[in-house]
């Protein structure tokens, strides 16, 4: 259980850094107006190095992920990849961005959160999920898809926030069908639904969350999809899957995921950060919010 904690914070780690990189990478790529998402956003960020270097990170993320889903409960696992932002937080001060007294007590709350989960959770739930399981998530993601198409057509106002949370529900849709793909073995995984359903997730996820950091408030998005993918997951995993925790320690467990996440929120603007600006000579504003409020 120890090593598959291990593998959730490296996952954290590898995400946290990854979302610098792509941010940095999104600056350059060129937004084509016009409304409504557009697919070809993808193809343009990737011509960005930084942004295959990011999505390479993912990778590196999404199997320590798996790794982690295969001996820990779901709601742990989610709440440590919410704390990504706590990485990227303290991984866009290469940048200039100072962090505030706020900034640091919220990276120690989402630390302190963690611990509690981790000292609660016992190992994932034992529950066994068969092929209807398999096409309802399936299904999800199917809608969770023309739901995005639906919500970048709306108003700015509903937009940025209705694509945030799509695109975390996609990636908290890409945990549980990863969590429930029971090998690893070529054959067995090309005959898995679930593996299908983590590849269209995942794409999904990538492009709404882009969309929405594109032509909205970071703040907003990165909050809307934190919350997106860490409570869905997290209760069907309790639901469905059977995740328990310890023998009295589920009110642990729950002080510890409200903390880990609502310190997450409170790093959300460092969802995509921005180099601070400031005259030769001066330092940066502190604790100014990295691409806050930005509209690009």
């Amino acid at each position: 259980m120890v090593w598959g904690f291990l593998c959730a914070l490296l996952s954290a780690v590898a995400y946290g850094v990854a979302s610098v990189m792509q941010a940095v990478a999104a600056k350059a790529a060129p937004d084509e107006g016009g409304s409504g998402v557009d697919p070809r956003l993808l193809l343009r960020v990737l011509r960005q190095w930084k942004f295959v270097v990011g999505l390479l990170l993912d990778g590196v993320g999404f199997i320590a992920q798996i790794a982690a889903l295969h001996v820990l409960p779901l709601f742990l696992v989610q709440a440590t990849q919410a704390a990504s932002l706590a990485v990227t937080a303290v991984a866009v001060r290469v940048f200039g961005v100072r962090l505030g007294a706020r900034e640091w007590t919220a990276v120690g709350v989402v630390c302190a959160g963690l611990a509690l989960l981790g000292s609660s959770a016992e190992s994932e739930g034992s529950s066994e999920v068969g092929l209807g399981f398999r096409l309802t998530l399936a299904g999800a993601a199917v809608a969770l898809g023309i739901a995005g198409l639906l919500v970048g057509r709306a108003s700015d106002r509903v937009r940025t926030a209705g694509l945030g949370l799509v695109a975390g529900l996609c990636f908290g849709l890409v945990a549980v069908a990863g969590r429930v793909i029971p090998s690893l073995a070529p054959l067995d995984l090309l005959r898995d639904p679930a593996l299908y359903v983590v590849a269209v997730a995942g794409a999904l996820a990538m492009l709404f969350f882009a969309t929405a950091l594109q032509r909205g408030s970071v703040t907003t998005a990165t909050a809307m999809m934190v919350l997106g993918e860490t409570v869905m997951p997290s209760l069907i995993g309790v639901v469905l899957l059977g995740d328990r925790t310890r023998p009295g320690f589920a009110v642990v467990a729950l002080i510890g995921f409200v903390l880990a996440v609502a310190a997450a929120l409170a790093l959300a603007r460092f969802g995509e950060p921005e180099p601070a600006s400031a005259p030769s000579g001066e330092q940066p504003p502190e604790a100014e919010p990295a691409g806050h409020d930005a509209r690009r």
